[in-house]
């Protein structure tokens, strides 16, 4: 996401409705979590800092340059306008995102907020349509993302249209009214995550599309990991997605506060228009209404696809997610494959060199824009060090023997790096990433015999809690160390506690404290969100989301391939014990045939491969196989109608869907 996120964010289907119109999917099908109606959560009263907070908030002060403004001149430049009513609904009147929801951050940082994020959070929620150039229009602060309208002579470019359709087309809609009502006529993905596609609908339309009135133009593989960079572990992601953007946290100084990169995520609609162009080379180039894009393709940076673009007529750099106001992260907190931190140095090497001298403005998808050729270029170059000096120096330390964990310990930027205000770790931080670089070469692994097989935190904490003296011994400890600040000891003591015993209401009272300052403390406003929500979920319990409609644009786009090996990870080893199942699908509005074999407990599944001594051979439309297989919609309704029709065993399929486990979207955390 960011990427989110980037990110994003395809945990994929869960119920369906009787009739088997509708797919529905669990939250946090996608790499971006969007939050969906939210149960009643209980309010606590707000916790006060301690007096250890309250020195670390002043420390804070005294240390970095909180006077130079430079940035708040930047992100009020050229403001144009924002909505009247500030609250953004979908279709049937329900709230998609209320941009006063931040408001209260016009004034000083409380003691229950590190002053550092508050002022990130400050830059990066300002809302409102924003001129970057005489041509270049952004909407900031509408979604955890921006949306860019570059005016040509045809009408506008829409650059990463947001989350959503609903805080897309408010977007557009409030360019239209200041800027002028012409026609969108491309529409750029900067790169493959939801935050940075998901609102297209809002701007355009398939027809326009199919029509050939509006260009989709995205970097090489862009669809291919749009759909599939979570959909096996989907539903893992998606439970910690909820720690790392607080979604069931109240908005205020002693809770969600950003993630950091970007507003909070907005609940809306998820739509996906497939491209019609991409971008395969650096150096490619693109006239759109007059108007020259040179693109450079970044892969693996921040996303698998992503692309940077240059326009050479305006001196305008558009970085996408490659250079933020903020450090980014290595390894999302909600799990990812772990990003290459060298070649995120590189590829900000190349475009220093491609084009920094002859910009005068950059900007990005999240975050503010830059003028001034010196600027930029200081920019540049001190990010790309930053990304540099965190891979090298964690290679350096992870030779000289240390592991993953002592190295963030002891690993800091240098003060040159460290005072940029866009180098700070609000959405990745230092002692994750070097943690991220240090599991990308050498694994979980430290080589420290150990750790080869640790006992699991159930029985681990059992046995530390009994060696330091029973429960109350424990908790005792942990109460001196809270009263010494120590939080971090505290929590290591009390998480012990916890698991070893789940219902000791003083130790997951205390806990929940000891998590509460150390979201105060944190300047990543993802760890803020993680440590607050782990303190709800310790007061309250999990509290159980519902489940939220999926675009059927993001259904029609994953393969089924991709769909059978999401069904292949929930087959339940002990009920698929002893079974052999062979089954020939298939699917006769797609024209799709798969071979199914099911055997030792493991389903593997072959595209347009047919068996002629299967079980079975199973004919139905491909909605009908996915609300079955993987939704819970009973086979026995479909076969009843006719959507599913069988030649041979006619009870093979259904011997299948029995095998495959239910999702479980609330599993706990921060308890056994």
């Amino acid at each position: 996401m960011g990427s989110f996120l980037r990110g994003v964010l395809l945990g994929v289907l869960a119920t369906a409705s009787l009739m088997g119109v509708a797919l529905y999917a669990l939250r946090g099908v996608l790499p971006m979590i969007l939050p969906g109606p939210l149960p009643d959560i209980p309010e606590d009263r707000p916790s006060e800092a301690t007096e250890s907070t309250k020195a670390l908030r002043e420390k804070i002060l005294s240390e970095l340059p909180f006077s130079q403004r430079q940035d708040f001149e930047f992100a009020q430049r050229n403001f144009i306008a924002s909505l009247e009513d500030p609250k953004i609904t979908g279709a049937n009147g329900e709230l998609v995102f209320d941009l006063d929801s931040y408001s209260f951050l016009g004034k000083d940082a409380p003691d229950t907020v590190n002053p550092s994020l508050w002022r990130q959070a400050q830059l990066i929620t300002r809302h409102g349509l924003f001129q970057v150039h005489d041509r270049i229009y952004q909407v900031r602060g509408f979604d955890v993302s921006n949306a860019t309208f570059i005016l040509t002579d045809a009408g506008y470019v829409v650059v990463d249209p947001l989350t959503t359709a609903e805080t897309a087309r408010a977007a557009l809609g409030l360019v239209r009214k200041h800027v002028g009502d012409r026609p969108v006529v491309a529409v750029i993905y900067s790169h493959s995550h939801v935050d940075h596609f998901g609102g297209v609908t809002g701007v355009t339309s398939e027809e326009e599309v199919r029509a050939g009135r509006v260009r989709i133009i995205a970097p090489e593989t862009f669809l291919e990991h749009a759909v599939s960079e979570n959909i096996l572990v989907g539903v893992a992601m998606a439970r910690r997605a909820r720690f790392q953007f607080g979604t069931t946290l109240p908005r205020s100084p002693e809770g969600e506060l950003t993630s950091g990169l970007g507003p909070g995520i907005p609940r809306g609609s998820i739509t996906l228009i497939a491209p019609t162009e991409t971008i395969s080379k650096t150096g490619q180039e693109l006239q759109i209404g007059g108007v020259t894009f040179s693109f450079q393709v970044t892969p693996g940076t921040e996303a698998p696809a992503e692309m940077n673009f240059y326009l050479p007529q305006f001196r305008v750099l558009f970085m996408a997610e490659n250079a933020n106001a903020t450090m980014h992260n290595l390894l999302p907190a909600r799990g990812s494959l772990v990003r290459d931190a060298k070649a995120w140095a590189d590829y900000l090497t190349e475009s220093i060199r491609l084009f920094a001298d002859r910009s005068d403005v950059v900007f990005a998808a999240h975050g503010i824009p830059r003028w001034g050729t010196d600027v930029l270029k200081d920019f540049l170059v001190k990010q790309r060090d930053a990304y540099k000096f965190l891979h090298d120096q964690t290679v350096r330390l992870m030779n000289a023997g240390l592991t993953g964990t002592e190295i963030a310990e002891n690993l800091r930027l240098p003060d040159p790096l460290a005072r940029e205000w866009f180098n700070r770790g609000y959405y990745g931080t230092m002692s994750h990433n070097s943690k991220a670089v240090y599991q990308r070469y050498m694994g979980w692994y430290d080589a420290n015999p150990a750790s080869l097989e640790p006992l699991p935190p159930v029985a681990a904490a059992t046995h530390y809690v009994e060696a330091i003296g029973g429960a109350q011994a424990v908790l005792s400890r942990a109460q001196s160390a809270v009263r010494a600040g120590e939080y971090r000891w505290a929590s290591m003591l009390l998480n012990h506690l916890v698991f070893a015993d789940p219902d000791n209401r003083a130790a997951r009272e205390l806990l929940a404290d000891v998590y509460t300052q150390l979201g105060y403390r944190t300047e990543a406003g993802t760890w803020r969100n993680i440590y607050l929500t782990g303190a709800q979920e310790l007061r309250h319990g999990v509290l159980a989301l519902p489940l939220q409609r999926l675009s059927m644009d993001l259904v029609r786009a994953t393969p089924t391939s991709m769909m059978l090996d999401f069904a292949a990870v929930r087959l339940n080893p002990e009920r698929a014990a002893g079974k052999r199942i062979v089954l020939n699908i298939r699917l006769s509005d797609t024209n799709e045939r798969h071979l199914i074999t099911v055997q030792n407990s493991v389903l593997v599944h072959e595209k347009d491969v047919t068996d002629d001594t299967a079980d079975a051979t199973v004919t139905m439309e491909r909605n009908d196989l996915l609300q079955t297989l993987l939704a819970g919609v009973p086979v026995g309704l479909k076969t009843a109608t006719g959507a599913i029709r069988r030649e041979g065993s006619t009870d093979a399929y259904a011997k299948l869907v029995e095998l495959i486990d239910p999702l479980d979207p609330n599993f706990p955390i921060v308890t056994p």
